[in-house]
């Protein structure tokens, strides 16, 4: 399988929240994470929107995102 990300991705465990709209709010699982990018983890990726924003625990600001591909659990991100 050939990697295309322009960075290379760090594993991780970490909790975090995928913000939209008003009060949208979906859980997630952070699994490995770069500069750029990241995948997360989710119950079903069925109403997550194109773009969102990402929280993480324990960092102070969310991140803008955009997703760029979509499975069955998993879902990858680039930041914005």
């Amino acid at each position: 399988m050939l990697d295309r990300r322009p960075t290379s991705r760090q594993r991780v465990l970490k909790g975090g929240k995928i913000l939209f709209g008003k009060a949208g709010a979906i859980d997630c699982t952070i699994r490995n994470i770069s500069e750029t990018g990241a995948c997360l983890a989710v119950a079903s990726p069925i109403g997550i929107p194109e773009t969102f924003q990402l929280k993480i625990v324990n960092e102070p600001t969310a991140r803008n995102c955009r997703v760029v591909w979509r499975k069955e659990k998993p879902i990858g991100i680039e930041f914005q």
